[in-house]
């Protein structure tokens, strides 16, 4: 069963204004405060079509936010795929050649091929100075906001600390590519106490809901008080009605492997949008290539279901234990 298409409200940015940047790489803004601080990077665009995430780094640069301590990296990614955004096709401005967030490693990289694998490279210096990066980026269906840590307990630490979304996700990215997110640095396990590197991507919601761009906005708020990058009275001032309230509470969805696409001819029993609880093990969810796809487990949450992109070695949802943090 396909879900049917959602209505895309939230229109693009102008971002012509932003568009050069101030680093020699285009798209790309760096700050830097007198005082000792955190490098903290956000980015935005990483897929054409998440516009919530350009939403709130125009709306930085709108307000002329400058880091009271430390340095900030404000970066418009794939912007050869958002130049091709149109909210009646917006799938299609996902990427140009491929997914960019698939393309953190250093073969890829070094091989640049595709536009993707270039930007990438273009890209990389700037991640490597970062010591926290903010990752935004929306969904497919409409669903609640999601934090993506990774597996790294250090992560998970900081997605508690700033208190939203509810619910959080750790898991070990997709088997056809490295995240932006897990690359270097980021994704160095917590043994190295040298590396105290920190990164979550967040999911704000529906790529064309409004509700979509107050979740950028939070979270850059939010990223930036965490980071001692800015204090209270500063983010009162410059960003107004940014912060929204803290989640009630916070779970932590602990993802225990993925369904991978074995061809375009994969559909769901239900128009599944993220976040159902199947309750029994042996429960039919979908058809990957004609063959039964089944919940491995009782009460096996699924997350970030879609078959938008839907083909051979695609993610199209993952299975998930809940817990409470």
């Amino acid at each position: 069963m396909s879900v049917p298409p959602s209505t895309f409200d939230l229109s693009a940015p102008d971002l012509s204004a932003w568009r050069a940047g101030n680093t020699g790489t285009e798209g790309v803004w760096r700050f830097e405060a007198d005082a000792a601080g955190r490098h903290v990077m956000i980015s935005a665009l990483v897929h054409g079509n998440e516009v919530c995430g350009a939403w709130a780094l125009k709306g930085l640069l709108d307000a002329g936010v400058r880091p009271q301590r430390g340095s900030l990296t404000l970066a418009f990614c794939n912007l050869e795929a958002f130049d091709r955004f149109d909210p009646a096709d917006h799938d299609a401005s996902r990427f140009v050649d491929e997914d960019l967030n698939r393309q953190w490693s250093a073969d890829r990289i070094a091989e640049g091929g595709t536009r993707e694998r270039r930007r990438a490279a273009a890209l990389q210096p700037h991640l490597a100075q970062a010591d926290w990066l903010l990752d935004l980026h929306s969904m497919h269906e409409p669903s609640p906001p999601l934090t993506l840590t990774g597996p790294l307990p250090r992560n998970l630490a900081l997605a508690r600390q700033l208190r939203s979304p509810e619910h959080v996700v750790i898991d070990a990215g997709h088997q056809d590519g490295v995240r932006m997110r897990d690359f270097g640095r980021f994704g160095a396990p917590d043994a190295d106490p040298t590396n105290d590197a920190l990164a979550l991507l967040v999911e704000c919601g529906f790529h064309g809901a409004l509700a979509s761009r107050t979740v950028a906005q939070d979270q850059c708020a939010r990223i930036l008080r965490a980071a001692g990058t800015l204090d209270e009275a500063a983010i009162a001032q410059q960003l107004a009605g940014w912060l929204q309230p803290d989640a009630p509470r916070q779970w932590a969805l602990d993802v225990t492997g993925p369904v991978v696409a074995r061809s375009a001819d994969f559909r769901f029993a239900q128009p599944f949008t993220g976040l159902e609880v199947i309750a029994q093990a042996g429960t039919v969810i979908g058809w990957n290539d004609g063959e039964p796809v089944t919940a491995p487990y009782d009460d096996c949450v699924l997350v970030m279901p879609s078959t938008r992109q839907a083909r051979a070695g695609v993610t199209v949802v993952r299975y998930a234990h809940r817990r409470a943090l």
